[in-house]
């Protein structure tokens, strides 16, 4: 299986003298999940920073293909005044919309919608949608299912396994059940 993200010797921190991590090394495959955990503070979605370019390292590197990312704030992740369905066809084809929104349990007439008009949960899992729809090669999940009740974050997941043939994930989370249940391989920073 081809790599989809090479993270070598990264080391990084917003102070020279209190790094976040030192020499951190991992790979990602398509077809993998790996679970990034960690105390809050310990640096989780400054690397999804750092993969998606928008900070420099202070030493190592990342080379990574095409990646998406699912926000742990989804209220963030929207502009405020324009329809989810506008935000999505702006960065996405919407052509197969259909296969993802049954899976996610949403309505096509929510997507119509301003985000603030939504509950958390929708919200999140129009992010979600979003991101499947961008048909990246990796998908950045940072805690993609804490803001859903359990039996959602269930299919919310299983759908998310489903997907795997296509690409490899990244995945936040504090849940170290959820973690054990979905990953190839756990990694604490």
């Amino acid at each position: 299986m081809s790599t989809l993200l090479e993270v070598k010797n990264l080391s990084f921190g917003y102070k020279k003298d209190f790094l976040l991590f030192d020499n951190l090394s991992f790979s990602l495959k398509k077809g993998e999940i790996k679970v990034i955990v960690g105390a809050s503070g310990a640096g989780k979605s400054t690397l999804f920073e750092l993969i998606l370019g928008n900070l420099r390292p202070l030493n190592g590197s990342v080379e990574c293909k095409r990646a998406s990312e699912v926000f742990q704030d989804p209220y963030s992740s929207f502009h405020p005044s324009y329809s989810l369905i506008n935000q999505i066809k702006d960065v996405a084809s919407i052509s197969d919309i259909e296969q993802y929104l049954s899976k996610l349990n949403l309505d096509y007439e929510l997507l119509l919608k301003l985000p603030h008009e939504l509950s958390g949960g929708q919200l999140q899992r129009a992010s979600i949608l979003r991101a499947m729809l961008m048909k990246s090669e990796i998908l950045l999940l940072d805690e993609p299912t804490s803001a859903l009740d359990n039996v959602i974050q269930l299919e919310v997941m299983r759908m998310l396994l489903g997907s795997l043939g296509e690409v490899g994930m990244l995945i936040i989370t504090h849940d170290l059940e959820l973690a054990k249940w979905c990953g190839d391989e756990i990694i604490e920073i």
